[in-house]
């Protein structure tokens, strides 16, 4: 998981590279190959920031920049349409044993630890 602050810096330092290597590019001479490389470093290093998603977390709480709750699940409690299933796992990284809930209607699930 990349906390709020790391993903702005990886993707300010991204857009740095990639317009510096744009910049070398343009110079031209022996430089351009590498500026060549520094803008497709900078652009992958950008698109994994945007494209990264925080482990068992659902789109709306990542799109809405929610804090990540224990785990990495959901900040609190679900909304009520979701019910409970029997699916628990332990998570691999804080050794938190996670519980699924479920949408019936939609089949969306969400992540929350077990406290």
């Amino acid at each position: 998981m990349i906390s709020a602050t790391t993903r702005l810096v990886l993707g300010v330092l991204g857009t740095l590279m990639a317009i510096g290597g744009l910049a070398t590019i343009t110079l031209g001479g022996a430089a351009a190959a590498s500026g060549l490389w520094l803008t497709i470093l900078g652009v992958v290093v950008v698109v994994a920031v945007v494209v990264e998603r925080q482990r068992y977390r659902s789109e709306s709480a990542d799109q809405a920049f929610e804090p990540v709750g224990p785990g990495g699940g959901e900040p609190g409690p679900v909304e009520p349409r979701f019910r409970q299933s029997d699916e628990l796992f332990v998570d691999p990284t804080t050794g938190l044993q996670m519980r699924v809930y479920v949408d019936p209607r939609t089949g969306e699930r969400r992540y929350v630890a077990e406290r």
